[in-house]
């Protein structure tokens, strides 16, 4: 028999409800109905247990990046792991199409392995009027062709593609991309309502990092943000780091799209886990001070040093946010988008393994990816 694990004491956030000095029984690497007599007892009393964190837009970590070796890569997929993040996507920045083609086989790799959950391009498709910290020089119209040599690249393995859809092809893109089943991501865009309204009916499903990189919303030309709060079929990313969101911008996306529609970003680069310095976001050289990244060249804000658990601490002592909806934003919304939620995403019989402690002030104590400790709570 697997060795059989009960965590108990907890309280156990599940999709019905918040459970009082609950217990988790894992057994291997699933969650388990009940537990047999002999079962090793931990006490987690006056702690918090959750889901394990999904991240679907993430750069790197650790001082490593996505864009690197795959060294680099598992280098950052730890880093993210010890701060709750059991599943993550590998986002690839903008960078010379050979580039990327190669990026994409080596992180499809660590996907078949099992190391990540699939590659997201964010790039080189999208607008030059709203490239934040991407390189201009290396910025091209979406043709579809283009696009599917890159779906291709990844092997079955890219799972979603950031595009400005109001440029040549981005309309037909977004169709070849949900005919292989890759979601659509509208970001990095400078779209009129209506023509983000046209994106989301040809099958676009996600707002890349809603509100950043995009038209505000203005009273008589709402944008994109309003045609992506208000349909139903959109899942809008969030980077809940206080930097790139006012809390009164969070607050906004949650009430119109409600925590199910709402996923947790990290949009971490190779800073998140190490600190200020001078690090490179694929071609670009970026400059991290006091926790921020911006391009040394501009001084746009160039992705986050943020990791999920700082993220789910802020949502709920600082934005206000319940805890199930703070769960339901950083694990269930993006498995389901994921299409996983039958693994992961949720503390239910059957699934994976991976879920995160916290203390009653929300720092984290521990985290089981499968079963396995990469945090132990007896040693932390």
């Amino acid at each position: 028999m697997a060795l059989t694990k009960v965590l108990a004491g907890a309280r156990v956030v599940l999709p019905t409800g918040i459970v009082p000095d609950g217990r988790v029984v894992v057994e291997g690497t699933r969650i388990a109905e009940r537990a047999p007599e002999n079962a090793e007892t931990i006490d987690v009393s006056g702690h918090w247990l959750v889901p394990g964190f999904v991240d679907l837009h993430n750069h790197g970590g650790g001082g490593a990046s996505f864009s690197g070796s795959v060294d680099d890569a598992l280098t950052a997929i730890r880093t993210h792991r010890l701060h709750g993040t059991t599943t993550l996507v590998a986002s690839a920045v903008t960078d010379d199409m050979d580039v990327l083609v190669k990026q994409a086989g080596l992180l499809a790799e660590l996907a078949e392995q099992g190391d990540l959950a699939g590659v997201h391009f964010e790039g080189p498709f999208i607008s030059p009027c709203r490239k934040g910290a991407h390189s201009e020089g290396l910025l091209r119209d979406p043709e579809p062709a283009e696009v599917r040599k890159l779906v291709d690249a990844a092997r079955g393995r890219a799972v979603m593609m950031t595009l400005a859809t109001e440029l040549p092809g981005g309309i037909d893109s977004v169709r070849l991309l949900v005919e292989h089943g890759v979601i659509a991501a509208v970001g990095h865009t400078d779209a009129t309502y209506e023509q983000t309204a046209e994106a989301i009916e040809a099958g676009a499903t996600v707002a890349t990092h809603l509100f950043n990189a995009m038209p505000t919303l203005g009273h008589r030309t709402p944008g994109p943000i309003a045609a992506l709060l208000e349909d139903e079929r959109v899942t809008v990313e969030l980077i809940n780091d206080g930097t790139h969101l006012h809390p009164a911008s969070l607050q906004l996306a949650f009430h119109h799209a409600g925590a199910e529609r709402v996923a947790f970003i990290t949009d971490a680069m190779d800073a998140a886990g190490i600190g200020d310095g001078l690090y490179m976001l694929g071609p670009l050289q970026v400059e991290v001070s006091e926790g921020v990244a911006r391009l040394v060249e501009g001084g746009t804000i160039a992705g986050s040093t943020l990791t999920l658990d700082r993220a789910f601490k802020r949502a709920v002592t600082v934005d206000g946010l319940s805890v199930r909806d703070t769960v339901t934003a950083l694990s269930a919304t993006p498995a389901r988008l994921l299409g996983r939620y039958d693994r992961i995403g949720s503390l239910e019989p059957g699934k994976d393994a991976d879920l995160v402690l916290l203390d009653a002030d929300f720092e984290l104590k521990g985290v089981m990816r499968h079963g396995a400790w990469v945090v132990d709570p007896q040693l932390h």
